[in-house]
């Protein structure tokens, strides 16, 4: 490999340790810097002269924000990455791009086609939304050679982080989220609450692995005898959790999303049965708040994942563009003591604190 034409940063330096293959880049909020630190791993492997296959759940890389009508960072592409997007978003293009490959997944932009940067400029990327789609488009940009994949996320969705789609995950997090310092961080710990719920033991896996396999919502009691297994959408899981003894309920796995509805019915089972276990696939999957998962953790009971999320980074953006901008250096100061166990980063700091 050849010398870095810029320094590598810990961010890069952690995702080339741990040897991730697809790496999902999400922002907790719009203006969290997401898109910065998109660009930045981009330069980052260009400098190893690494093949990066780019996609998006959603659309980035518009001039502005389609919430908020403030201009955004483009999205910076260079000569040898694969991107996969919406044919609609190739007419805007300021990059030299060359057509590669084809992909039938179709969008409400047009198909999602394979280019190659020929050279170097801005581009708008519109991928696939649905999770099957993804999965096709993400095979495809290793088949055309790409060494490692980037996905971006849109606002409001995470599946792309979920661990069937994704090695590991990146979070961009900042003071556009509002309030002091302090609210930030206590803000992105709840996220990660979320995000980080740890992985069922062998045991519980291999008890409700019919569910990992055939999908819907099963229940168990406290011997391991499956009270009930329905190939259910989780929506309309709720009364028939419910139609159950309650008290007779240990451990409930759900192969979909938990949703508010869910949860209630989850709520009420565990002041039945304090011990209650839930397993869901992985973080992505649960649509409550931290609160909300504290406050069932302190009833007794437990949330696992089938597959835990691997956090790879947290990127810090100390700037709003609704004011109230940080100091970069007292912001990265205090987010590396508030998550010790994390890489956190601002990847725009030149010379960063250890």
């Amino acid at each position: 490999m050849s010398g870095h034409l810029t320094p590598p940063c810990p961010l890069w330096q952690g995702l080339r340790a741990q040897q991730v293959h697809t790496v999902a880049v999400m922002g907790m909020t719009k203006n969290t810097g997401k898109t910065v630190s998109l660009n930045h791993l981009l330069t980052q492997a260009q400098a190893e002269r690494l093949t990066v296959g780019l996609t998006s759940i959603g659309r980035d890389g518009e001039a502005r924000d389609q919430v908020y009508a403030i201009p955004k960072p483009p999205v910076m592409v260079t000569p040898g990455n694969l991107v996969a997007t919406a044919s609609d978003t190739l007419v805007r293009a300021k990059a030299r791009i060359k057509l590669i490959d084809t992909t039938g997944v179709s969008s409400p932009m047009g198909e999602i086609l394979i280019v190659k940067v020929i050279e170097a400029g801005e581009m708008e990327v519109a991928g696939a939304s649905l999770n099957h789609d993804q999965h096709k488009v993400i095979a495809l940009l290793r088949q055309c050679g790409a060494d490692i994949v980037l996905l971006d996320g849109a606002l409001g969705r995470s599946h792309h982080a979920s661990p069937a789609m994704a090695d590991g995950v990146v979070l961009a997090t900042g003071a556009a989220i509002g309030g002091s310092m302090g609210d930030v961080m206590r803000k992105t710990h709840d996220r990660l609450a979320i995000l980080g719920i740890p992985p069922a033991p062998a045991e519980i896996l291999a008890r409700t692995r019919a569910v990992w396999a055939q999908g819907g919502v099963g229940a168990w009691d406290h011997h391991g005898n499956c009270l009930f297994h329905d190939y259910i959408a989780t929506i309309n899981a709720a009364p028939t959790l419910l139609a159950n003894d309650l008290k007779a309920v240990s451990t409930v796995a759900v192969s979909g999303a938990v949703g508010k509805r869910l949860w209630q019915a989850l709520q009420l089972i565990a002041q039945h049965q304090p011990g209650l276990t839930l397993v869901v696939a992985d973080g992505t999957r649960l649509f409550v708040d931290a609160t909300d998962l504290h406050a069932f953790e302190r009833q007794g009971g437990q949330v696992m994942a089938q597959r835990p999320i691997r956090m790879l980074g947290i990127t810090l953006n100390p700037l709003s563009p609704f004011g109230g901008n940080f100091n970069a250096r007292e912001f990265l100061a205090l987010a590396r003591q508030t998550f010790p166990q994390h890489l956190v980063t601002d990847v725009l700091l030149t010379k960063e604190g250890t």
